[in-house]
């Protein structure tokens, strides 16, 4: 057996090597449920965004197909049970996601929304800003935006509230806890 030492790590590692026949791919991960702290955590940072229009997320008023969230390697995905359903029919291995990405779960445990949440955020927010066409592009590579970029602004919105950046023709662009 080889040993070597890890320098960012006192203790000593074995390393290990693919044995012959053996694939040094990860086993294919399955969807499963959210556990609670996870269903807390991810409903506390949408909360943020779309306040009491949670159980509008979870069970739409216009559609009978209810939706649930799915997590697939750290990342949660918003889907219909039909769709979870037909899902379950297709391999492991072939399966990349279903639904649409709300965001993903860090190392620390925290949860991060993503852009592609913005189709399902955006509808359902409670706090809107709308910026000056002068200012999307400024927005769009990360900058802060002045005063003078805001086009419209929610009334009553809270300080360190999170809000869905629209551009002036409601088009959503981005969603920032401000």
């Amino acid at each position: 057996k080889i040993l070597y030492r890890n320098r960012r790590c006192p203790t000593v590692v074995a390393p290990s090597f693919p044995t012959v026949g053996s694939s040094s791919s990860h086993a294919p991960s399955t969807m499963r449920p959210l556990t609670e702290d996870e269903t807390r955590t991810v409903f506390e940072k949408l909360a943020k965004f779309i306040g009491k229009n949670i159980k509008t997320l979870v069970d739409p008023p216009n559609n009978d197909d209810p939706y649930c969230f799915r997590v697939q390697k750290d990342r949660v995905y918003y889907v219909t049970e039909s769709r979870m359903r037909m899902g379950l029919s297709v391999a492991r291995g072939s399966l990349a996601s279903i639904g649409t990405c709300l965001g993903k779960f860090t190392h620390g445990g925290n949860f991060h929304v993503h852009i592609t949440a913005l189709e399902v955020l955006a509808p359902l927010a409670t706090y809107k800003i709308w910026i000056k066409s002068s200012s999307e592009m400024s927005f769009l590579y990360g900058n802060h935006v002045l005063k003078a970029g805001l086009g419209r602004i929610t009334e009553n919105t809270p300080a360190n509230q999170g809000v869905v950046v629209f551009n002036m023709a409601d088009l959503p662009m981005g969603a920032r806890c401000f």
